[in-house]
């Protein structure tokens, strides 16, 4: 098990690779991906019940990461996502001397309580963070997403049942005071719920908007009074992104990053999420995703989206069709990783998310793909 009960996926188990000649192990098999780099095949020993109504393996057999179904014949990873310890145990607050502490945040000063007890959280990114700390079952109400489901998969199913305060762009602030919080932790706000009305109801903690995911969790977990609780899970996590990295050898993988939406085809650099947690975990980037965020047009697909696989991350229906065309592209397919069958689709909400909770899924999905390729 990963650090906070995070499991490894059942679609891969890859072996570790070794240096020629070394005893009492075995050399994985290496073969060329396209002109970015070498990466290794992945070896599974793939025991699923969605496949086959038994498994065995044969000592010394390749085998490879299988997923249940994909999309424009990219791999569709996290399917098997154990979301039951997305959310630590509750934590300690941090010492304070009396029952309330101030706060300094992107508005001014607040005083919040020591340790909240009805929280209203306005953007996913802050109940990512109450999750990260254990304590989401003291959430009343939050923002909602677009579309079918209210909360992120990842997050667990318990959030689910959250009264919604509106969406991000638009929260109500009558349905917050109806909840009668202690504590409303967000982003920026916009429309009617500027900070002078939300802190009319309850005091307010609102992150402004931060390069570093890292620093923006810090940020929540101060208003929440859990700053010792997220140093150490920071720290826990630092450690699980460099052991994801070691065991996968990601040092010698280029990862290619792409987020399609409806009309944009955007290379994830090192000033996103995605980029920053890859980063960690020591995965390499094509020579020409090394620097911040860019889109690509028709005529820039082998320059620019290459690598040794590919990620992509479909955001949304209309992601998800633009992509999808892209993809069965005649410049698309021509890319080695696409006839390498090294392409694999992600969750746009845990890949272009921001938050520890959604940091740990993304290694999780690294752990099941990073090696594999696709085959159904």
């Amino acid at each position: 098990m990963y650090p906070h009960g995070m499991p490894l996926s059942a679609l891969v188990r890859p072996r570790n690779r070794t240096a020629a000649g070394e005893s009492g192990t075995e050399i994985i098999h290496r073969h060329r991906i396209g002109r970015v780099g070498m990466v290794g095949v992945a070896v599974a020993a793939v025991c699923a019940t969605v496949f086959t109504a038994g498994c065995s393996s044969t000592e010394g057999e390749d085998a490879v990461v299988r997923t249940t179904t994909n999309i424009a014949g990219a791999g569709v990873v996290g399917l098997e996502r154990d979301t039951t310890r997305s959310c630590a145990l509750p934590s300690a607050p941090d010492p304070a001397e009396s029952d309330t502490r101030d706060v300094t945040h992107a508005n001014g000063v607040s005083e919040v309580p020591a340790d909240p007890q009805r929280i209203v959280v306005l953007t996913t990114s802050a109940l990512d963070a109450v999750c990260a700390v254990g304590l989401w079952e003291r959430v009343v109400g939050t923002t909602t997403l677009d579309g079918p489901d209210p909360q992120p998969g990842y997050l667990g199913y318990g959030v689910i049942d959250i009264p919604g305060v509106g969406t991000a762009a638009q929260p109500d602030p009558a349905k917050i005071a109806d909840l009668h919080p202690d504590l409303i932790l967000g982003d920026t706000p916009t429309g009617s719920a500027d900070y002078d009305a939300l802190r009319a109801i309850a005091p307010t903690v609102l992150v402004g908007a931060n390069n570093s995911w890292q620093a923006e969790f810090s940020a929540f977990a101060a208003g929440l009074g859990r700053t010792r609780a997220a140093q150490s899970a920071l720290a826990d996590y630092r450690t699980a992104a460099q052991d994801t990295g070691k065991a996968l050898s990601a040092n010698q993988t280029q990862a290619s990053v792409v987020r399609f939406t409806d009309d944009a085809i955007r290379v994830q650099g090192t000033d996103s999420f995605a980029g920053q947690v890859l980063a960690d975990a020591g995965v390499q980037r094509p020579t020409a995703q090394r620097g911040t965020s860019f889109d690509v047009h028709e005529g820039e697909y082998a320059d620019k989206l290459e690598g040794d696989l590919i990620y992509v991350d479909l955001a949304g229906e209309a992601g998800k069709e633009h992509g999808t065309a892209v993809m069965h592209s005649d410049e698309f397919e021509e890319l080695s990783a696409a006839s390498d069958k090294r392409v694999f689709a992600v969750d746009d909400t845990i890949w272009h998310g921001n938050g520890l909770t959604a940091a740990r899924a993304l290694l999780t999905d690294l752990n099941s793909s990073l090696n594999g390729y696709v085959t159904d």
